[in-house]
């Protein structure tokens, strides 16, 4: 069996989240994100996995 039919599938992103913010400010994320080698999409994913963590423990 092939590799990678032997890993265990990834949830897919059946969601979209839309915000608002100023040009500005987003050209200054996705640049300083690509500086960094990555993508806003996947340190926008990042803070809201962390940020659910973090207030999961007061519930």
């Amino acid at each position: 069996m092939p590799a990678e039919k032997k890993r265990k599938k990834k949830e897919r992103k059946d969601s979209q989240l839309i915000i608002r913010i100023k040009g500005k400010e987003r050209d200054q994320f996705v640049a300083l994100c690509e500086e960094l080698d990555t993508s806003a999409a996947r340190e926008v994913r990042r803070f809201i996995r962390d940020f659910l963590k973090q207030h999961a423990a007061s519930d």
